[in-house]
């Protein structure tokens, strides 16, 4: 959740729709699902006695992937005569936080924590690059 907050928390510095609590909640609700999907096999094998429930893990990921799609859809809106695109880095912001969040789970904490950074230098530094383009 603290990675998902770092990128959460540039966002609402550029007020953006989605912001830290939101980032930090999505991040942490990704690490949750796929914790949870490994503790809930385990448990209904170890209760049945047999290998009878099996989990596929890019199910997992397909299903926590959908369900942060819908949220990015929200913050995607289209604004002004020209009906210009907005929030579109917002929802990519927030799929990676999903992402940062899988990571954390599966314990790939140095991947978690470099692609934060990453993400961070993307939104800011490349930001900023890129209005000046314009």
């Amino acid at each position: 959740m603290l990675l998902g907050g770092a990128i959460g928390l540039e966002r609402e510095a550029s007020d953006k729709p989605a912001g830290l609590r939101t980032h930090m909640l999505v991040a942490g609700a990704a690490a949750l699902v796929v914790a949870l999907s490994d503790v809930m096999v385990q448990r209904f094998n170890t209760e049945l006695g047999a290998q009878l429930v099996r989990s596929d893990p890019v199910r997992v990921m397909e299903a926590v992937i959908t369900g942060v799609s819908f949220l990015g859809a929200g913050t995607i809106i289209r604004r002004g005569p020209e009906r210009q695109v907005e929030g579109l880095t917002t929802a990519a912001s927030l799929l990676l936080a999903t992402a940062v969040g899988v990571c954390v789970a599966l314990s790939q904490f140095l991947l978690a924590a470099g692609v934060t950074v990453m993400a961070l230098v993307t939104l800011r530094l490349v930001g900023r690059v890129a209005r000046g383009i314009r």
